[in-house]
């Protein structure tokens, strides 16, 4: 039954700082440290990135309408072999183009990653600052003019060069990628709408990869009732949490979340060097 509650909580965790600019993955490292949560599942890799399947299903649910309209548009574009002025094709285009930068950096830099920012905590606190820092420079520096459908490939090329620095814990896929719209002078709530959309098909990449684990063990013994608490948790908030940035965004800055972020990096650093 504790592993279960933990496993809810984490999951509630990662579906708020899923879409939040905070950082799901620091979060879900530093929080079962400082708690002293040792399971071996809920600690591990594959534990994220199934939880990121939660959230996966948030934005199934949240954008479908427009995830169907431009997979359609998108195959329709390879059936024709031509975009022409349907922006749906065109957007299509921009999403399918910012996921090469994430999903090359991924395969390259995924076992390093797992292993060293799990036992060096106190730089994914030294990268939830870095963040902070990067996010209140894109929201303060930004011309908030651009809409989504202003994007051009190679905008979407370097919101997705930005998405595969979110593979740092610390960093946070929605705040990077909300940040590189921002320096490319889009409007808050279109660059968090570009960045929910883009992160679909990179967080199905992963969550596909990472099943093997699951499948053939390696991921270790799991209890699945525990899997699924944690998943439908995690799609629960995700979608919370979705509506509320989107609605947020249009009215607000992002100050309150490098607040956040630089108040979290302290607290955390003094409770992992207190032990």
């Amino acid at each position: 039954m504790e592993t279960l509650l933990q496993a809810i909580v984490i999951g509630i965790v990662q579906g708020f700082t899923e879409f939040l600019p905070i950082s799901s993955s620091a979060h879900l490292i530093l929080i079962p440290q400082v708690l002293g949560w040792d399971d071996a599942f809920l600690n591990s890799p594959a534990f994220v990135v199934m939880l990121h399947m939660g959230t996966l299903a948030a934005l199934l649910i949240y954008f479908w309408r427009d995830l169907w309209t431009y997979l359609k548009a998108g195959l329709a574009a390879l059936r024709d072999r031509r975009i022409g002025d349907d922006p749906n094709r065109r957007m299509a285009v921009l999403l399918a183009a910012s996921v090469i930068p994430a999903a090359l950096v991924g395969v390259l830099l995924e076992d390093f990653i797992d292993s060293f920012f799990r036992t060096n905590l106190l730089f994914v606190c030294g990268l939830l600052v870095v963040g902070a820092i990067i996010l209140y420079l894109a929201d303060h520096l930004a011309r908030h003019t651009r809409e989504m459908t202003d994007l051009r490939v190679r905008d979407a090329l370097a919101i997705g060069l930005a998405q595969a620095l979110a593979l740092f814990p610390g960093i946070s896929r929605s705040g990077i990628t909300i940040s590189a719209g921002l320096f490319l002078g889009m409007k808050r709530d279109a660059a968090a709408r570009f960045a929910f959309l883009m992160g679909t098909p990179i967080i199905m990449g992963a969550g596909i990869w990472k099943t093997r684990e699951l499948l053939d063990g390696s991921a270790g013994a799991f209890d699945p009732l525990v899997l699924a608490a944690g998943m439908i948790a995690a799609a629960v908030s995700g979608l919370v949490a979705i509506s509320f940035m989107l609605s947020y965004l249009r009215r607000f800055n992002t100050d309150v979340f490098v607040v956040y972020r630089l108040i979290a990096a302290v607290v955390f650093a003094v409770l992992l060097t207190l032990g």
